[in-house]
């Protein structure tokens, strides 16, 4: 029998991979939203549906910011409420610490856990409303042993 992968390492190399479908190269981030063990949503760095990507078009900045990409914790949400899935009780596995404004929001959601992989520009006011809302955050980091084993147990049975 092999060492299982704990469940927040597990959620979070799902987050890493739905990041590789961000379409905003300034930072590939990927979310993924837990309840009870189960995941309900994902979300991704990305335009408006059907509108132009950045990677097709080019950035589009102010104040050091570009305003064409839905952030991923946004669109996990966003995908949430468009299905009629509850937020309420859950926890987010995201790739980069979330900004101020998605702080705000995944409290409003009833967001009862952060966790992130890259600590990414953290904001003292998103640490600020999360601590004066009592959501905890964790950086969670993936034990490569569980990478290796996959390729190991892979290369035995030749699927490499």
């Amino acid at each position: 029998m092999h060492d299982r992968i704990p469940w927040k390492q597990y959620f979070m190399m799902q987050a890493l991979v739905i990041a590789q479908r961000s379409t905003c190269n300034r930072a590939l981030v990927g979310s993924v939203l837990v309840k009870n063990q189960r995941i309900i949503g994902t979300g991704y760095n990305g335009s408006i549906s059907g509108q132009p990507h950045c990677d097709e078009v080019g950035h589009q900045m102010v104040d050091g910011h570009c305003v064409r990409t839905i952030h991923s914790e946004m669109n996990t949400l966003i995908q949430c409420a468009k299905f009629g899935v509850s937020t309420s009780n859950t926890a987010i596995f995201v790739t980069h610490f979330p900004c101020y404004n998605c702080c705000k929001a995944l409290v409003q959601a009833g967001i009862k856990q952060i966790n992130y992989y890259y600590d990414y520009r953290d904001n003292p006011l998103a640490v600020q409303v999360l601590r004066e809302s009592g959501v905890p955050y964790e950086q969670v980091k993936i034990n490569l042993k569980y990478i290796d084993s996959l390729y190991q147990r892979l290369e035995g049975r030749n699927e490499v």
